[in-house]
């Protein structure tokens, strides 16, 4: 079934029908050749060379041609001036360097002078009370000891702490406030021990060649500033917990029943009431000399 508009021009003059027909020719000619056209850039397209699989690109000219997207360069695995990106990942980083060890990494816990040879060392002085006590006691007997000395009480109590470097005594930095020094910064633990030995060459004379840690404490800022200031870090063996005021006899029966060679016996000379020390002192010590130990200094 026809339109209406065939009918109208089927009743036209043959000019008319002459001219229709020659436009009709024309566009459809006209379509044609665009096709043709067009045919032939999707051909041409279709036989330009592609990435291979593997990433590796084609011929030098076909590259030059080609626009750059962002985002769209794949990594070449077949260039050899470019690298896998895991591996550039890893070489952008910068090398990471081994820790050199530190000269005092450890802290002495043992003596090795001989058989029987033990030390006594006494923390957290001068006091103006115990510490004379000690003293005569350690006079009585011929027993050389090691002070671990608190900055502060030698700046409060120098002449006691110049009877100690008097008698002979081994002196030894114990920081200058006694504070757990694994809660500071490193630059605050260097002024604990730095202001220690400053404090004690005042009062002695003498600086310190060994550094002791409140509570036993060792975190790696002390090893670092030890190795820097010619410290060694000093532990113990032997602990009765006379700091913590168990007894007279309490304090005894440990020290004798761990003590052998090589150990290193702790005690406390300030920082509260050490009158069961001094009891003590004087009951262990004897006996240990009976038994054939001799002290003698880290």
């Amino acid at each position: 079934m026809r339109g209406n508009g065939d009918r109208r021009g089927a009743e036209g003059p043959p000019v008319s029908r002459r001219v229709l027909l020659a436009a009709g020719g024309a566009v459809l000619l006209t379509s044609t050749a665009a096709a043709v056209a067009a045919d032939a850039r999707a051909h041409s397209a279709g036989t330009q060379p592609r990435p291979a699989a593997d990433g590796a690109a084609g011929p030098a000219s076909a590259q030059a041609g080609a626009p750059s997207k962002p985002g769209k360069t794949r990594p070449t695995t077949s260039s050899p001036t470019r690298q896998h990106p895991e591996l550039t990942r890893h070489a952008a980083r910068p090398p990471r360097h081994e820790q050199p060890r530190l000269p005092y990494g450890e802290p002495m816990h043992t003596v090795q002078d001989g058989p029987k040879a033990v030390a006594l060392t006494i923390d957290d002085g001068p006091s103006p009370v115990y510490t004379p006590e000690i003293l005569r006691i350690l006079h009585q007997y011929g027993v050389t000891a090691s002070f671990s000395m608190i900055g502060r009480n030698a700046v409060a109590f120098p002449g006691v702490a110049r009877q100690v470097a008097a008698a002979g005594h081994m002196i030894v930095n114990h920081t200058w406030n006694h504070y757990n020094l694994s809660y500071m910064p490193g630059v605050a633990v260097r002024a604990e021990i730095s202001q220690a030995t400053d404090a004690i060459h005042a009062a002695t004379g003498e600086r310190p060649s060994m550094f002791r840690a409140p509570y036993g404490v060792w975190p790696p800022a002390v090893f670092s500033y030890c190795a820097q200031a010619g410290l060694t870090p000093l532990a113990w063996s032997v602990d009765p917990r006379d700091w913590s005021r168990p007894g007279v006899r309490a304090i005894v029966r440990d020290i004798v029943a761990d003590t052998r060679t090589g150990s290193i016996i702790l005690e406390h000379d300030g920082g509260g009431n050490r009158s069961q020390t001094v009891a003590a002192l004087k009951i262990w010590l004897p006996r240990l000399i009976d038994a054939g130990y001799q002290f003698t200094t880290p």
